[in-house]
């Protein structure tokens, strides 16, 4: 007689079996993960620091929550345009031209549920079964699932942290081939902080032009995020101004990741596609957030320099301090708000029972031995390092170092650790 137990194993098993393809090969996202894991330590009281999570900690801009407000009290409840609002778009179209240069008419324009979002879209409406997306590595953790969620091979490009993490000309000529469809660009880069300057794009375009039938798919929802000069766009190089999607949103620069709000530009007959997708999908963004984004974008750069000042600030102190933990090497970021150290010194280490052998382990040392949440370099393709987000307090950061440091030294021979 089959027990109760074997029943439901296999039950769960022929439930899994009737899951599509497409949803048994995606990875979850391991940020998620790590930040989930984390947050059940605290609610079981632990005083876990979670520098997981790419999420300013700063409240959302008073202006915007007074527009989101009054977007309630005008009766803001019904559904928009899949596009989003037609002021929206327009400012969307205003901010492209003024602050980069750019010309795009609202009707080129698209507002959807998050940055993300627009990637999604971005990817189902150019890529094919078999068509291969490039992605510099290391990499945000979502680009090679999305690219795999619309039946493409992502194809990842390691890059050197001795290069600045940045994609050179000689290896994408080396990676593009006939079936390349599209490269994902990130800048500046979530997870290593490079920043592409004019001249490093116009070097990538110069392959490109080389490849008609390959798109750029340009993630720039760190624009603002950016300590080392101006922000430049692949979209401004006019070769690929016709094969250029544009992504951006108002969740990094504005600390507005709740409220679900990107937008994407590009050509109009890609532009088009995208709102059939998402009329398909989701229909609109939030019409209450988008109200906020408007204010938002309206409001310029006028509302961010607080912030930037606070990050600039948290990255020098943790600059400072990782670079004398024992073992981590790191390149200081030119944008966005985190560090990448490689931290492979420390594989083959011992602490207790465990030996470190990966990222995913000295993330777990560091999470059980010191109570500090971070993410394993594996999501982001890279297993030497661990991604550490400097989001969050400045005293949280020092007492994560601290503890950090602590737990580093108390590991046992193995490691060559500095």
């Amino acid at each position: 007689m089959i027990s109760a137990a074997t029943q439901a194993v296999k039950l769960e098993v022929h439930s899994v079996q009737q899951l599509s393809a497409r949803v048994r090969g995606l990875s979850p996202s391991r940020t998620i993960a790590m930040n989930q894991r984390a947050r059940r330590l605290r609610e079981a009281g632990i005083d876990v620091i979670d520098l997981t999570v790419g999420e300013p900690d700063f409240p959302t801009p008073e202006p915007v929550r007074e527009a989101a407000k009054r977007a309630i009290d005008e009766g803001n409840n019904f559904y928009t345009p899949v596009a989003g609002y037609a002021d929206l778009r327009e400012a969307v179209s205003r901010k492209l031209a003024r602050e980069n240069g750019l010309d795009y008419p609202a009707s080129r324009v698209m507002v959807s549920n998050g940055a993300k979002h627009c990637i999604a879209n971005a990817l189902l409406a150019l890529v094919d079964p078999g068509d291969e997306v490039v992605v510099p590595a290391p990499h945000w953790v979502s680009y090679s699932e999305l690219v795999k969620l619309a039946g493409g091979i992502p194809v990842s490009v390691p890059t050197l942290a001795s290069e600045g993490y940045k994609l050179k000309a000689e290896a994408l000529e080396a990676a593009t081939g006939p079936r390349t469809k599209a490269l994902i660009l990130c800048s500046p880069s979530n997870p290593t902080g490079a920043v592409y300057s004019r001249r490093d794009l116009e070097a990538l375009a110069s392959v490109l032009e080389r490849r008609p039938r390959a798109w750029v798919v340009s993630d720039e929802v760190y624009e603002h995020i950016n300590y080392v000069g101006a922000h430049a766009s692949i979209a401004s190089i006019p070769a690929l101004a016709d094969r250029t999607v544009l992504v951006n949103g108002v969740s990094k620069a504005y600390a507005m990741t709740g409220w679900r709000i990107g937008y994407l530009a590009g050509p109009e007959a890609l532009v088009a596609a995208c709102i059939d997708l998402q009329g398909q999908m989701t229909t609109n963004a939030s019409s209450i957030a988008q109200r906020a984004a408007f204010a938002a974008l309206e409001s310029g750069t006028s509302l961010i320099g607080g912030m930037l000042d606070a990050f600039r600030r948290r990255r020098s102190l943790v600059v400072a301090g990782a670079s004398a933990l024992p073992g981590l090497a790191l390149e200081e970021p030119e944008g966005a708000f985190y560090i990448f150290p490689d931290v492979s010194a420390h594989f083959g280490a011992r602490a207790g029972g465990r030996t470190i052998d990966s990222s995913d382990d000295f993330s777990d040392f560091l999470l059980d031995e010191a109570e500090v949440a971070v993410v394993p370099g594996s999501a982001f393709g890279d297993d030497r390092c661990v991604r550490i987000s400097f989001a969050c307090a400045d005293e949280r950061l020092a007492a994560a170092l601290e503890r950090m440091d602590s737990a580093l030294r108390s590991l046992g021979r193995g490691s060559s650790g500095k």
